[in-house]
């Protein structure tokens, strides 16, 4: 992940990222993802192991849920790997991203890192950051305009946004797939086999503890839940928040801190993101461990106020509903053509 300690000297960003230094918040948490990836390996293995005990059943099915939770959890540490928040050496870091997030989810770790660097750099850039360019949604009048041929979706993408989320688990690992071709060397070999061991593993178990048809559901129920999750926790994010125009040169705190916005903590709330509710002091300081963002946000709250930037965070369901709101009103232009 970019390294975000470095300023420009004199800048804004300065003497916060000296205190924060000084805090010693940027230690690595070992001991709580120890726990973390611990709970979440031998949880998956303990749900797998259910799902053998009532694979005749359809009461397998309710097992779907806790193990769409769990991947999740896989998905967040990945996450964490990627940003060096784990380990103090890039080949550990990027070990566990392999194993969480290619053996255990499907998901390639090289590709989502390459992909999640860029949008880190320029966040909410439409022409720079590949969140938000033209896909199955649209987040400018100006994408809305220029997309050709999905009229309706785009009409109706603010009504379908949830539903289209329970397709996002399975998008990621096609997109996965796909990405092996930008791969070379070993690093195709290595990711295609642990992507490989993934799909071929997941779909034997499936199909061997349960029948066919419950099989079947099963993989749908917990796909869609995990969709559904993963993309639930990155929607608030950055949807509706200011976009900086083609021609715009924003500093790095202003280019962090105006495109995110956090959603208030909670024990709950913390745990279903993944700390990526804390997005503005995960945006300034990547490579936090994430038991300690809620240790930087005051730190982080009250500069902010000192130079009088705005600072956003709202609750979890305005969150959504400002988000929603944004994908709406950039899809006018359809509604009224």
């Amino acid at each position: 992940m970019p390294e975000t300690l470095a300023p420009i000297r004199g800048s804004d960003f300065t003497p916060l990222a000296r205190e924060v230094r000084a805090s010693g918040l940027l230690d690595r948490q070992t001991g709580y993802y120890a726990r973390s990836i611990t709970f979440t390996v031998l949880g998956t293995a303990a749900i797998w192991a259910g799902v053998a005990v009532l694979g005749a059943s359809w009461w397998v099915l309710l097992l779907a849920v806790p193990l769409a939770l769990l991947t999740a959890r896989a998905g967040f540490l990945g996450h964490d790997a990627g940003h060096k928040q784990i380990a103090c050496k890039n080949s550990t870091n990027r070990l566990l991203g392999l194993l969480l997030g290619n053996l255990l989810i499907g998901m390639s770790y090289g590709w989502w890192n390459d992909k999640h660097n860029k949008h880190h750099l320029n966040p909410n850039h439409a022409e720079k950051d590949p969140d938000v360019g033209t896909g199955a949604l649209v987040f400018t009048e100006q994408q809305a305009i220029d997309r050709k041929g999905l009229g309706w979706l785009t009409r109706h993408q603010a009504a379908l946004f949830f539903p289209m989320l329970m397709l996002e688990g399975l998008s990621l690992q096609a997109s996965s797939i796909q990405d092996l071709r930008n791969r070379k060397g070993t690093e195709r070999l290595v990711e295609g086999s642990l992507l490989a061991v993934h799909l071929i593993g997941y779909l034997v178990l499936t199909f061997t503890l349960m029948s066919p048809l419950t099989a079947v559901v099963f993989i749908a129920v917990h796909q869609g839940l995990l969709g559904l999750h993963l993309g639930s926790a990155f929607a608030p994010n950055h949807k509706g928040m200011p976009m900086p125009g083609p021609d715009e040169c924003w500093d790095h705190l202003r280019k962090q801190v105006l495109t995110s916005r956090n959603v208030r903590p909670g024990r709950v709330t913390d745990w279903m993101l993944g700390g990526l509710n804390y997005q503005v002091e995960h945006h300034l300081f990547p490579s936090i461990p994430r038991p300690n963002l809620c240790k930087v946000q005051p730190l982080v709250r009250e500069h902010c106020a000192k130079i009088g930037l705005p600072y956003t965070e709202t609750g979890l369901v305005e969150s959504y509903r400002q988000a929603l709101g944004h994908l709406h009103d950039v899809a006018a232009p359809v509604r009224n053509a």
